[in-house]
């Protein structure tokens, strides 16, 4: 696919490289000579210097046979309106990124006015990624499929719990009876797609997926079940603390945030009448400590300093708080966070491109299954995608055990009408099937594209 990004910032940037991976057209857009020598350095991609709604700059980076235009600069009206040039010229389809609550509550009007086909908020989304963490803390990751019918999420291994050290085809028939499956593992940097031959280790990070209530049951199981989260500790107060307290409010938790500057103190007040506002330094463990930070259920990082985020984690996981989230946008970071055991780090500019990226899956496919959801895990080593099988998919009503998928490739979970399916051997692909799909080494557009078309 013809693809423009207009803004080489920290979303924009990390787009154009997973695009990349996936062998599109990428060509950037930006301003700063700066932001586009770096992305023409590292990254295979034309890029032009100028302004996303000037009309020689896009017709000039081809927008008039474009197949995609994602407007992702920090300026909402000057996204929007490239999205309505871009639209004008000819391009297939736009996205806008839309970072003001007063214009994303307009969000319908808007995308009917500007010819925009979606709308995203990495913050709002992001807010949303941690509510769902707070919702079910034992896990490090949740995802969800099938309008909430099946869920994914992630745990590490610990030394006593019963898993260690035992295959997974020798667990009890109380195990294996629960509407859940492991469907992948991380291991030293690596990643695994277990079968049942698989022994998990001590800190290996398993993720399983399946039905809500036995994935409650497992954790249960486990003796990892956490008390349900009422107060929660914030430092940061920016949109996403804004959107996160919204939410929280209305899943009846109570939340403090502590923000340095007064006027955003006196903004976040006029706004969020039923939280707790402290003017003060959230990186100060003196005042982590006065606002009773060990009484709270979980702790939240948000400052606009991923380094600062990290610290203060840690330093809330050495008080003993249960359940810790950091927000960190630098890789690297984050995989040095989880390495001491801060496994919920969560990026807004890798929600934003994962969001992006389902769409482009989506137009790219030409098999004819439709694609509902896609997540990366496994720190995008791997990912889960949730399909619709079309007519036009191969090998239906055959047995899995008869078929020859790629390595790798495993399917998680089949939804078929109100049930929940996990699969064995027995199992078949069936016309309207919503099946959910965990890959490794692969890029899945279409259910056709997990058989081994060698063998």
């Amino acid at each position: 696919m013809k693809i423009i990004i207009v803004g080489a910032g920290k979303v924009g940037y990390a787009l154009a490289e997973q695009l990349c991976r996936e062998n599109h057209d990428v060509t950037v857009i930006d301003s700063s000579e700066e932001a586009l020598r770096r992305a023409c350095d590292t990254l295979d991609v034309m890029g032009f210097k100028g302004n996303g709604v000037n009309i020689p700059t896009l017709t000039e980076a081809g927008a008039v046979n474009t197949d995609l235009l994602v407007a992702a600069t920090n300026m909402d009206e000057l996204n929007m309106a490239c999205c309505l040039t871009a639209k004008s010229l000819g391009t297939r389809y736009t996205i806008a990124r839309v970072r003001n609550p007063e214009y994303y509550a307009n969000m319908g009007a808007i995308k009917r006015n500007f010819g925009i086909g979606m709308v995203i908020n990495p913050e709002n989304a992001t807010a949303m990624e941690i509510a769902r963490l707070l919702r079910f803390p034992s896990a490090a990751d949740i995802e969800s499929f099938c309008r909430g019918r099946v869920e994914l999420m992630s745990f590490r291994v610990q030394e006593d719990d019963f898993i260690t050290g035992k295959s997974l085809f020798s667990l009890s028939d109380r195990i294996r009876k629960l509407s859940m499956l492991f469907c992948a593992a991380e291991r030293d940097g690596q990643v695994i797609i277990p079968n049942g031959s698989f022994v998990p280790q001590v800190n290996d990070k398993l993720y399983i997926i399946g039905k809500p209530t036995g994935l409650d049951e497992f954790f249960r199981l486990l003796g990892r079940y956490s008390h349900k989260i009422r107060h929660v500790f914030v430092v940061g107060g920016g949109r996403i603390s804004i959107y996160l307290a919204n939410l929280l409010d209305k899943m009846h938790i109570r939340v403090k945030i502590i923000e340095s500057s007064a006027e955003r103190c006196r903004l976040i007040s006029e706004k969020l009448p039923s939280t707790m506002v402290i003017c003060g330094d959230g990186t100060d463990q003196e005042l982590l400590d006065a606002e009773s930070l060990t009484a709270s259920d979980a702790f939240v990082a948000l400052t606009g300093r991923d380094e600062d985020n990290l610290i203060i984690s840690l330093y809330a996981m050495q008080q003993g708080v249960s359940k810790v989230i950091a927000k960190s946008n630098r890789q690297n970071y984050a995989g040095i966070a989880r390495a001491v055991g801060l496994d919920s780090v969560i990026s807004p500019k890798l929600i934003t491109a994962a969001h992006i990226l389902h769409v482009v899956r989506g137009m790219s496919s030409s098999q004819g299954s439709v694609m509902q959801a896609l997540y990366r895990i496994a720190d995008d080593q791997a990912e889960a995608t949730e399909f619709i099988v079309s007519a036009s998919t191969r090998n239906l009503g055959i047995p899995l055990k008869d078929l020859k998928l790629k390595a790798g490739v495993l399917v998680a979970v089949i939804v078929r009408d109100d049930q929940v399916i996990i699969p064995d051997g027995s199992t078949c692909i069936c016309e309207r099937d919503s099946i959910i799909i965990v890959s490794r080494d692969h890029t899945i557009l279409d259910v056709n594209d997990i058989y081994d078309t060698a063998l």
